[in-house]
């Protein structure tokens, strides 16, 4: 399926004299408004490959019907959301789910829908069919070289893949850990994962780099490898230049801080992307803003600040990605949502006026920092990032064009109403 140019335009034009009066209204009080057109127009974020089907918990998956079911068919589902939103244009690959059977094929794919790929994904969490060794007690930390040697293995071939592809950065997630004390030794596991992770770095070609992701908790309950930031980070330093920190917005305990987290990583240099989705009580993988809206600006407040300061690239400085499992929507609906609420946010930060509140915080005036920083928030800039939308020809409204061209229901003629997303 494909959108065609001409039915955007129509609901442009059927929505151009409400959003008109709500954008020059907004506009009149914001004296970037101009600049940050721009910049939201830059900012492009990546839709990851297991996202496109209905996720689901351990309890049971609901499908929705329509999903893809091969690579090409999450391109074509990709290429959909970028003609809507003109936001999301990069896939992330997660091997070996999605193994590119021609990569020149799936290259020429991907510039057809004006794609590019990001991150590559390594899975170790999971037994594959046909697999060798399993990775019950782990694969990085396992106590058994032959089982590490094989999570090495996968991560370099995940590399090849990539470099295929063009991509540029493998993202390692292990559900390395215990579930009982005394299961593990703490100080083994983590030089057994060290070692394992100085294997792949060597792999790495010299414009690559490689984000180690951490979790708290999940599936291993006592204790994780890579556990928190700062485990992420003392691998990321022991292992060089190219490796960085990934952060997964559900991978922390209740109430952590994660805006003080990334400021603090940013500033070290070692910050290397996101994982965007959103919580009520863990890794619930839910749409991003959808929970705490005011916690993923304050995350952009930390981002922009923390980037200005070094001279980065808004766009192209950090790795940006969804990462969700929605069991309960649908899937596309979901990350038109997400993306929206990630524009939305990175909008908000970049009204927030810096100088203000560095003037503020030199006086200690707290009341006045707090209000700087909420009156950014409380500002509605869903007309700034329609207009963005709209000069990069996308929809002013990409969920109700969703809905109004019956994709769904167009992908569940074409492919089924019992179709199962590969993957997850």
């Amino acid at each position: 399926m494909k959108i065609e140019r001409y039915q955007i335009e129509e609901h442009n034009t059927n929505l151009s004299q409400d959003h008109k009066r709500r954008f020059e209204f907004l506009a009149q009080d914001i004296s970037r408004a101009e600049e940050i057109i721009q910049k939201l127009i830059k900012f492009q974020i990546a839709i990851p490959s297991w996202a496109l089907g209905t996720g689901g918990t351990r309890f049971g998956r609901f499908s929705g019907g329509g999903e893809p079911g091969n690579l090409e068919e999450k391109m074509e589902d990709i290429g959909l959301l970028h003609q809507l939103n003109q936001s999301s244009g990069a896939i992330s690959l997660h091997i070996p789910w999605d193994i590119p059977e021609n990569a020149q094929a799936v290259k020429a794919l991907a510039a057809q829908y004006g794609l590019r790929f990001d991150a590559m994904n390594s899975n170790t969490f999971q037994d594959q069919p046909g697999q060798k060794l399993s990775y019950k007690f782990g694969s990085m930390q396992h106590v058994d070289k032959a089982v590490r040697k094989q999570a090495v293995d996968h991560n370099i071939e995940v590399i090849k893949h990539g470099i295929e592809l063009g991509s540029k950065s493998l993202t390692v997630w292990l559900s390395d850990g215990s579930c009982f004390p005394g299961q593990l030794n703490f100080r083994k596991a983590f030089e057994n994962t060290l070692e394992s992770l100085q294997e792949v770095y060597t792999a790495l070609p010299d414009d690559w780099k490689v984000f180690v992701e951490y979790k708290a908790f999940e599936p291993n309950f006592y204790s994780t490898t890579v556990g928190d930031w700062g485990q992420s980070l003392l691998y990321a330093n022991k292992l060089g230049p190219k490796a960085y920190t990934l952060v997964d917005l559900g991978h922390h305990l209740p109430n952590a801080n994660i805006e003080q987290i990334v400021s603090l990583l940013l500033m070290e240099g070692k910050l290397g992307g996101f994982h965007f989705n959103d919580s009520k009580y863990g890794d619930d993988d839910l749409t991003a803003g959808s929970i705490k809206p005011y916690q993923l600006f304050l995350i952009f407040n930390e981002l922009v600040a923390g980037m200005d300061a070094k001279g980065m690239d808004h766009a192209t400085g950090l790795g940006w990605m969804i990462d969700a499992s929605h069991n309960v929507k649908d899937p596309l609906e979901d990350l038109l949502q997400s993306v929206e609420a990630i524009m939305m946010a990175y909008a908000q930060a970049l009204l927030v006026d810096t100088n203000a509140l560095e003037y503020a915080r030199q006086e200690n005036d707290v009341v006045r920092c707090q209000e700087i920083l909420q009156d950014a928030f409380r500002t509605d800039v869903r007309p700034l990032v329609a207009e963005a939308r709209l000069r990069s020809n996308a929809a002013i409204n990409p969920v109700q064009l969703f809905r109004e061209l019956k994709v769904r229901e167009k992908l569940i003629a074409e492919r089924g109403l019992k179709t199962v997303a590969t993957g997850l």
